[in-house]
């Protein structure tokens, strides 16, 4: 996501907290259209690492996009709207991205 510009990444570990999946990244894009080429090439390069079951939900506004890749929920926002829902501080802890990557690839 550095790559293409996303802006703000956090991580945050969910292992006591729930069993939805292990991790949260959260990550802004600097418009709808920007949250939305951030979806689609994250979506790619997830099926090109052999995840395929990746559920994708609110891309046609491109407002709010959560992608539900197995161990990794990504939320991707418009910077507004990711600071009205403000959902770093209803998770609690975050890492800095760096922490995730390099556990998903150990």
């Amino acid at each position: 996501m550095d790559a293409d510009k996303a802006e703000d990444i956090v991580s945050i570990e969910l292992d006591d907290q729930t069993g939805l999946a292990d991790f949260m990244v959260i990550a802004s894009g600097t418009s709808s259209r920007h949250v939305s080429a951030l979806t689609d090439k994250l979506v790619h390069r997830l099926n090109l690492n052999g995840i395929k079951s990746i559920n994708v939900e609110g891309q046609a506004r491109s407002d709010w996009v959560a992608i539900d890749a197995g161990d990794v929920i990504i939320h991707l926002f418009r910077p507004e709207v990711r600071a009205f829902y403000n959902i770093e501080k209803m998770w609690g802890t975050f890492h800095p991205y760096e922490v995730v990557t390099d556990q998903l690839q150990a």
